[in-house]
């Protein structure tokens, strides 16, 4: 993300604050978040990235560095990537239905 520093000057900053990274590594190892991923997929949640995710964010702030820099980008790409992998639950119509403008509480023919 680019943003405008007090000098005037266009420089990059991290998508999200630090203390954003901070709270998704509580949140992921949280008793509450681990048993309900562990309920719904089997396994324990990897928080690690989070992790890694907040101390490179600190290195940058600290350092400015590339390297904390091209980390943080790419971690955000492959958490991107990994949201756009499942397909949508329910089929997007394209026209609305006939009977749109009807009542609700009129009695419509049963398809049967």
């Amino acid at each position: 993300m680019l943003a405008m520093d007090q000098s005037g000057k266009i420089s990059w900053r991290p998508p999200r604050g630090c203390d954003d990274y901070w709270s998704e590594f509580k949140h992921c190892k949280s008793l509450r978040n681990r048993f309900h991923h562990y309920y719904t997929y089997g396994t324990s949640p990897s928080c690690q990235q989070w992790k890694e995710d907040y101390h490179n964010c600190r290195e940058w702030e600290k350092h400015r560095g590339t390297e904390s820099k091209e980390a943080l980008q790419r971690s955000e790409r492959n958490r991107l990537a990994e949201q756009r992998k499942f397909t949508p639950v329910w089929k997007l119509r394209q026209d609305p239905p006939r009977d749109w403008h009807m009542p609700l509480n009129q009695e419509k023919p049963q398809d049967s």
